[in-house]
């Protein structure tokens, strides 16, 4: 297991819409399309011992609680994860903050992995 100093596992946060899962035309979640070259490079992370974290900002803007219907596909997909966090949680619970842009040290797209 990779492990760091600070906090125990390494830990990675990982988008969903874009990033393993794609749409031919307008953004339907459930006509998401997944990308299993990219699924399996985000398992590898898993494998090796990372936690891994999918969050997405479905739900944020409709205020709809897309929780189920995500878990459903990231489970339907092979995606192998500890945590999800959506746009909207209607119990308040963690939720991905609503943003433009990503400006981080950490930062690398799907395909740099």
């Amino acid at each position: 297991m990779i492990e760091s100093k600070r906090f125990g596992s390494k830990k990675a946060l990982i988008d969903i819409d874009e990033t393993i899962c794609f749409y031919t035309d307008k953004r339907i979640y459930e006509l998401a399309e997944p990308n299993f070259e990219n699924v399996a490079k985000i398992n590898k992370l898993y494998d090796d011992g990372w936690h891994i974290t999918y969050w997405t900002g479905r739900g944020e803007s409709s205020k709809r609680d897309l929780r189920g219907l995500t878990l459903e596909q990231l489970n339907k997909w092979g995606c192998k994860f500890h945590d999800l966090i959506t746009g909207y949680d209607p119990n308040g619970g963690p939720t991905k903050p609503n943003f433009d842009l990503v400006i981080d040290d950490k930062a690398k797209r799907i395909e740099e992995l």
